[in-house]
């Protein structure tokens, strides 16, 4: 007979993390099912930014999940003795004299001008050449989510907790207030299966609209760069001149496979960024669990006790996922209530 378990968690992508983490931590007997069908995380480009750069608004909550987010991965390097964070500043290069204002009035707001730096600077790079300057963000940088999960499974696997395989729902029985599941029994069952959950009959009645996503990973001797900037994409360092160039936003196709159209979209806009010769030795794509009203999706199923998700994290997930974790893991040892703009009654309605 197999022991008694807390908790099930699906999915092991930056929420399954972050909820598996929680729950090590806190004592639990848990186990972790991941068949590495979704790919968001894993594609992702990682980078954590409080501000919206269109807008040079916060984004939501941005400040207080910087706050945990940080010394979350913190403790996971110094736990599984890698390097994943790399701060770095990110150059908003500006494309009009009203963007300029537009970035001196946020600064009007005390929440932004934290994280926005007063003095622009007119040459950033003899690559990436502007007419209006570029605008620092501070307090940025780059998650290696990939290193990320791969260390962090290999860590479960050690703990003989992880199990690689596709979880059917269909084998899920809840008897006695109790989930079963091949041969595992089990108090509280999390989905944390990112855009897999559109597969989820327990959960696919959510609104989780999926956003697919696609960068180029290119390599240019000549350009040079140390820093993230965004203009119509991104331009991410990864080291040794490969740079990561995206993102594409696509809610019509689901599939998580690399297009022509999203490439050629890419090296538009790119070439029209920055002046040097680069060639193309990549393309990634993934589908962002996201949802109409940009809030995660966190609760209790309706009817199922114990049953419960955290899901629709978006394009922020890296700054999300350890922030919302907790307030769910909270909600269940501690009974605090988890906030109504993220809790999933707020759908029960519609």
């Amino acid at each position: 007979m197999k022991p008694m378990l807390d908790y099930i968690i699906v999915g092991a992508g930056l929420s399954g993390i972050a909820v598996a983490e929680k729950l090590i931590d806190s004592g639990k007997n848990i186990r972790v099912f991941e068949n590495n069908s979704q790919a968001s995380s894993t594609v992702a480009g990682g980078i954590y930014n409080p501000v919206i750069l269109k807008r040079f608004t916060l984004a939501w909550e941005a400040d207080e999940q910087l706050k945990t987010a940080i010394p979350f991965y913190n403790s996971l390097e110094e736990k599984l003795k890698i390097s994943i964070i790399r701060e770095m500043p990110i150059y908003r290069k500006f494309h009009s004299v009203e963007e300029q204002n537009n970035w001196f009035e946020a600064m009007d707001k005390p929440s932004v001008a934290a994280f926005l730096s007063p003095n622009l600077l007119s040459d950033l790079n003899p690559n990436i050449p502007s007419d209006y300057s570029f605008g620092m963000v501070k307090d940025t940088g780059v998650i290696n989510t990939e290193l990320l999960l791969k260390e962090y499974r290999k860590y479960l696997k050690d703990l003989d907790v992880f199990i690689s395989e596709d979880f059917q729902y269909d084998m899920l029985q809840l008897k006695n207030g109790k989930f079963n599941y091949k041969g595992f029994q089990a108090k509280r069952i999390i989905f944390c299966d990112g855009f897999g959950m559109t597969r989820n009959p327990f959960f696919n009645n959510l609104p989780l609209n999926g956003n697919k996503g696609e960068y180029l990973i290119i390599k240019s001797e000549a350009l040079k760069l140390d820093v993230a900037v965004k203009s119509s994409v991104f331009i991410l360092p990864l080291g040794n001149d490969f740079y990561k160039v995206g993102a594409t936003y696509n809610n019509k196709d689901k599939t998580s496979v690399p297009t022509a159209e999203a490439k050629e979209y890419l090296l538009e806009k790119l070439h029209a960024l920055i002046t040097c010769d680069f060639e193309v030795v990549g393309q990634v794509a993934g589908i962002r669990p996201a949802t109409a009203d940009r809030k995660p999706l966190v609760g209790e199923h309706p009817e199922y006790k114990g049953m419960y998700c955290c899901n629709g994290f978006g394009s922020r997930g890296v700054l999300i996922a350890p922030t919302v974790a907790r307030k769910l893991i909270d909600s269940i040892e501690n009974e605090t209530p988890i906030p109504e703009n993220i809790d999933i009654r707020r759908f029960a309605k519609k």
